[in-house]
């Protein structure tokens, strides 16, 4: 089996490498310079590396775009992609990563950034061993995205035809390996804006109209209509949050002002649209509620985007197939699950490449005890070449 051509010492050093490097979500430079670097020091054509410009559609301060890798097939088939984002989480700033048994962990108080160092590594790795082995492969492309931390922004933008339209997407951004995720919710994120009336607390409150009553009024009543946090009703489920509150001057001014952003995820689109503008009604019901002395009520303005959408794939797609019968080759049972929170996945989806998305060892992401399993890593190193063998035939 060409797994056996993997060199585990070298897919350590290429996890460990990567994990010294910063790479916070819109500054992925240093570390598309050192995959560049390495996938060409592997045998990669400088020719079929490239960075596309999703950063200029994106509203952030981002230094690049994508970065796009296509690599000829020696064989016919289907092509193949595979897919990890390289920015980091702030909590990741100034990591020292150490070594300890069969783990890498932080040496000092910051995540390690395994999320999503490993899945970098682990494609690394993978071409590495297909280039210097001169092993028969379809057509493959390799697609490295920014921004994927902050709202899954290079896989937003990205388009498919700079990709090569490929058949079968492999996107790596779990732990266990033997954990295939076929299918994750959907997200609205929103935002309820109250601009009124001022007035002095103190000497005429009753000539103002409150924001924050407003605010408040419409929280307690998404709560009272059920809405709000675990959604289940008629046999749908979702979840909403209330995640920021901004507003107010000073204690004796009667609140002119305050902004309300928060989210509704289900894996049910039709639900998802249920949960948000019954959310919308409960702003503009409350807005309506608060008068002042001659009468004048509140307004709201209310606006939500689709932070992503969801997706399911059923287990007989050709994709998750090709993820079973490679991890059965290793000796693993491949265990389909759908996770609530958003992937690259979803939106590579959504644009036409049907995707799985895998593990490759990282656990407890965006905390101080993340760490990146050696052995889980490894293990899908092997999957990924046993992923294109087969594919080879």
């Amino acid at each position: 089996m060409s797994t056996s051509l993997i060199n585990p010492e070298l897919a350590e050093q290429n996890l460990l490498n990567l994990l010294q490097i910063p790479g916070l979500s819109g500054r992925e430079r240093q570390v598309a310079d050192h995959l560049m670097a390495e996938l060409i020091a592997a045998g990669c054509d400088a020719e079929w590396i490239s960075e596309d410009d999703a950063h200029t559609r994106i509203p952030r301060d981002f230094e690049m775009g994508n970065l796009i890798v296509k690599i000829p097939g020696t064989v016919e088939g289907p092509r193949l992609m595979f897919s990890g984002h390289m920015d980091t989480v702030p909590l990741v700033r100034g990591v020292k990563p150490k070594k300890e048994g069969n783990r890498f962990v932080s040496q000092g108080d910051t995540a390690l950034g395994a999320d999503n160092r490993t899945a970098c590594a682990a494609i690394l790795t993978l071409v590495q061993v297909l280039m210097k082995n001169d092993l028969p492969r379809p057509p493959i492309t390799l697609l490295f995205t920014v921004g994927e931390e902050i709202g899954l922004f290079g896989a937003k933008e990205v388009n498919v035809e700079e990709l090569g339209s490929p058949a079968l997407g492999f996107n790596i951004d779990s732990g266990e390996p033997d954990r295939a995720i076929i299918g994750a919710i959907g997200a609205h994120r929103w935002q309820g804006e109250s601009k009124v009336i001022a007035s002095h607390a103190g000497v005429h409150p009753e000539h103002g109209v409150s924001a924050a009553l407003i605010a408040a009024r419409a929280i307690a009543d998404i709560s009272e209509k059920g809405y709000f946090g675990l959604i289940q009703k008629d046999g749908k489920a979702g979840t909403s949050n209330v995640g920021v509150i901004q507003g107010g001057e000073a204690s004796n001014q009667v609140t002119d002002q305050v902004k309300v952003t928060g989210e509704s995820r289900s894996h049910d689109p039709e639900f998802l649209i249920e949960i948000t503008e019954s959310i919308r009604s409960c702003f503009e019901a409350a807005a309506a509620s608060v008068e002042n002395h001659v009468g004048k009520a509140g307004k709201i303005t209310f606006n939500f985007q689709a932070d992503y959408h969801a997706f399911r794939m059923q287990e007989d797609h050709p994709t998750v197939k090709a993820t079973a019968n490679a991890l059965a080759k290793l000796g693993i049972t491949c265990k389909p699950e759908v996770t609530n929170g958003g992937l690259d996945a979803n939106f590579l989806n959504v644009k036409g490449i049907p995707t799985v998305t895998l593990g490759a060892g990282q656990h407890n992401p965006h905390t101080v005890d993340e760490y990146a399993d050696i052995g889980e890593y490894l293990t899908c190193c092997k999957l990924l070449v046993q992923i294109v063998e087969d594919a080879a035939g």
